[in-house]
């Protein structure tokens, strides 16, 4: 116990081990009881340290958590990005030391400003307010990293109730409050009606998640739709060679030729790896053999457009068929879709040359994809993985649609992580989601977060099923989190004016 609370290496280690325990609270792993003892391990080590002892201790959860969550981008930087062994390993490093500060910041103001060891009941509060806040930041800054939220590894857990309620950062809240209340229930014994208090906070999230869980948010909208949701497995070291693009446009075209007549024929991200404009003829050709069979076709394919003057591309999304609409991604995953510092990075190793990654953003006030008469919300690859704009586009349509190609990963576990936030934008949204990807995993989603039917990764194959058109709002849709955000704002107000009297008297 005296390695959590006290500063020193011992703890800093624990903090280390405890943040990479986390990812084992998430998929593919899903034990998801680590992420509370992993939470209750970064409570109790920032509770009696000074705020310079803090802001090290956060940083080494920080290290932990996403060195062991993020691994994936050493593959990325290695074997499709072309650096060498070491210089692929400096590199992740770097990331992560940089990407750890989100978790040092945090705890040097928690430290700083917020503990308040004196007040048990207040103090959980604030931490478990802090957490989120935390959480959303770095789902923000610089475009963000929505990535290894706690609130995950609730999907097939007791507090998945909870998310439709006020989404994944709800969720968070609750696993964070729980975790400080549960190390600070000893304190309360000398107290029994704080002790009480105390008992009903850490119950209540839990029954009321158990209670809700399973319930029907949404009601169908129409009768369901057939989907044939193609995966071509083709090796990212052909997607975009010039002389493999007629074998990628035939491999697609022939795989949906074959396949049972279906309401929506989905392929993933880029299936068309040449510019709209250029595979006019093509798409064309595809949209009459859907039209014909009385379906839409969905794909991903790079656009160019004129915008005041200027050639942009974008990644895109376009309807055809019985079906209308395109849609350019707004969130772009910085050095796969664009590179910071392009000037500067351009040209230094391969990884910063990688094939399309001079994407710009589309607009945000795209109007949302039709097929079969319904309004589809669309998002591409990275972009199902950000609760906010997820719920934006979900609360103004009927089905959600998420295409992607997690190729770069490798086998590691990020396209499993990646599906399973797909996974909770279902929940929070209380929509069917189709999900079509390159190499996996491809599948879809009920409403209730859970995959129906899905193909395996790294094989070639049709998934057939059917997904239903939803109306209504999910509470989450409807308030977002707004009521979150001032629970967050009272207890952080609350913290600060008593640290000030504390202080001043």
């Amino acid at each position: 116990m005296h390695w959590i609370t006290r500063p020193g290496w011992p703890g800093n280690l624990l903090a280390v081990v405890a943040g990479g325990l986390t990812t084992l609270a998430l998929a593919p792993f899903d034990i998801w009881p680590i992420a509370l003892l992993a939470l209750a391990i970064a409570y109790l080590g920032l509770r009696e340290l000074s705020p310079r002892q803090a802001l090290l201790r956060g940083w080494c959860f920080g290290f932990g958590l996403f060195g062991a969550g993020t691994s994936w981008i050493y593959v990325s930087i290695h074997t499709y990005g072309g650096a060498s062994v070491l210089l692929a390993g400096l590199l992740m490093l770097a990331f992560i030391a940089a990407i750890a500060w989100f978790f040092a910041l945090p705890a040097w103001l928690w430290a700083r400003w917020l503990r308040r060891n004196e007040a048990p009941l207040a103090d959980a509060l604030g931490f478990a307010a802090l957490w989120v806040a935390q959480e959303a930041f770095r789902g923000w800054f610089l475009t963000g990293f929505p990535w290894l939220y706690s609130g995950y590894s609730q999907l097939n857990g007791p507090l998945a109730g909870l998310a439709p309620l006020g989404g994944v950062w709800l969720v968070s809240f609750a696993l964070a409050l729980t975790a400080a209340l549960a190390c600070n229930l000893h304190r309360l014994r000398q107290r029994p009606l704080f002790l009480g208090l105390g008992a009903l906070l850490l119950a209540a999230p839990w029954v009321v998640s158990l209670a809700l869980k399973g319930h029907a948010w949404t009601q169908p909208a129409g009768e369901p739709l057939s989907v044939a949701a193609l995966q071509g497995n083709i090796e990212q070291s052909m997607k975009w060679d010039p002389a493999k693009l007629n074998d990628q446009l035939a491999l697609y075209r022939d795989m949906s030729f074959t396949a049972k007549r279906t309401d929506l024929i989905v392929w993933p991200e880029t299936a068309v790896p040449v510019l709209l404009d250029s595979a006019k003829g093509y798409l064309d050709v595809m949209g009459r053999f859907a039209a014909d069979r009385q379906s839409a076709l969905i794909t991903g394919v790079p656009i160019r457009q004129l915008v005041r003057g200027e050639k942009r591309y974008y990644n895109g999304i376009t309807v055809t068929g019985e079906g209308d609409g395109i849609y350019l991604k707004q969130k772009l995953v910085p050095f796969g879709e664009y590179v910071p510092l392009q000037d500067v990075l351009r040209g230094l190793i391969a990884f910063f040359d990688l094939p399309m990654s001079d994407f710009a953003r589309g607009p945000a006030d795209q109007a949302l994809l039709q097929a079969k008469g319904y309004q589809i919300a669309p998002y591409i690859c990275y972009e199902v993985v950000y609760p906010e704009f997820a719920a934006g586009l979900a609360a103004q349509s009927d089905l959600l649609l998420t295409i992607s190609n997690d190729t770069w990963f490798g086998t590691s576990i990020g396209p499993l992580q990646h599906l399973q936030m797909a996974q909770m934008r279902a929940l929070e949204a209380g929509r069917w989601m189709i999900r079509a990807t390159n190499n996996g995993v491809t599948g879809l989603i009920d409403p209730q977060g859970q995959i129906t039917a899905r193909i395996p990764q790294f094989e070639r194959g049709i998934l057939y099923g059917e997904v239903v058109p939803m109306q209504g709002l999910t509470p989450y849709l409807q308030w977002r989190s707004w009521p979150l955000i001032i629970l967050c704002a009272l207890v952080f107000g609350w913290a600060l004016l008593a640290s000030r009297i504390a202080k001043t008297v």
